[in-house]
């Protein structure tokens, strides 16, 4: 009997749509959409002999699903760990759907979102309503993740440093830290800077595009090894940089995440990879792998 191969996570994107339109990440061609609670029931029921735990994004907003709530509760009721990756535009709004359901592990803010979208106002209204909700989420054991991009300062404008400077004092004073974050953080780490919340940079990466340039192939990827993602459409792809389904392993509507998961072309990625070799386009013109060697 073959053993089921486990996933640390697997990525099950919920909605296609997202309410912002950030610099560094390009539009989804696909269709907009918001899966059903019913679906997204039978999903999870898919993927459970292989992780306990699932992330409610590749792209789109998460937080705009109009049963956010709902969708946790069949989470915990099916045994999951829930972590969501958000703008955090709209956690005040949907704070009551998020706070105080078992399910919700961990949720990350992307605090870049809003310096990546041109003509966003009030950045310090923003930050308020990120670090009301952080706090009020650790309170009840939510680990919290405040992402931000390049801390060390590397090929940043002066306006980028600027911005990025606002942002960072407020948090020191927010959270009264006796220190300049600057002074803590290591490129590519974080700190914590209270009990479950965490600041957290790394170098703003670039979504693999057919279009981007083809280089060797070398490298190694965890995709298919320690996570798999299913878009909301129900293509199950590699990984959660596979926004448009390019490596398109199958359909979850048609056929088993098992069957789709051991089929001929995931095989192909991951034995590929074990020999550190891109073997699908997209692969060989995305620069993650090389964070892997």
């Amino acid at each position: 009997m073959t053993s089921i191969r486990k996933f640390k996570r697997v990525y099950v994107e919920i909605t296609s749509v997202c309410n912002l339109a950030c610099s560094f990440c390009p539009p989804t061609e696909r269709r907009a959409s918001f899966i059903e609670p019913e679906e997204f029931a039978r999903r999870l029921d898919e993927i459970k002999p292989y992780t306990d735990y699932i992330y409610l994004h590749v792209k789109g907003e998460p937080l705009l699903h109009p049963r956010i709530g709902e969708l946790l509760d069949i989470s915990h009721a099916k045994g999951f760990q829930v972590n969501i990756t958000t703008n955090g535009t709209l956690l005040a709004k949907k704070q009551d759907q998020l706070l105080g359901k078992p399910a919700l592990r961990q949720v990350n803010i992307s605090l870049h979102s809003f310096d990546g979208n041109e003509g966003m106002k009030d950045r310090a209204g923003y930050l308020r309503a990120v670090i009301a909700f952080a706090h009020e989420a650790a309170a009840q054991g939510v680990i919290i993740s405040l992402r931000l991009w390049n801390l060390s300062w590397d090929n940043m404008t002066n306006a980028q440093k600027q911005r990025n400077r606002e942002t960072l004092a407020m948090i020191e004073r927010e959270f009264h830290l006796d220190y300049t974050i600057e002074e803590k953080v290591e490129p590519g780490g974080g700190i914590q800077i209270a009990e479950r919340i965490y600041l957290n940079q790394d170098a703003e990466f670039e979504w693999p595009s057919l279009t981007a340039p083809r280089d060797d192939g070398k490298g190694f990827c965890h995709g298919l090894r320690t996570h798999a993602a299913i878009l909301e459409n129900g293509t199950v792809v590699p990984c959660c940089l596979d926004g448009e389904g390019v490596i398109d392993l199958g359909n979850i509507q048609h056929a088993s995440f098992a069957e789709i998961i051991d089929g001929e072309r995931a095989r192909r990625i991951v034995e590929g990879f074990s020999r550190r070799e891109a073997v699908e386009e997209l692969c060989r013109r995305c620069g993650y792998r090389k964070r892997f060697g």
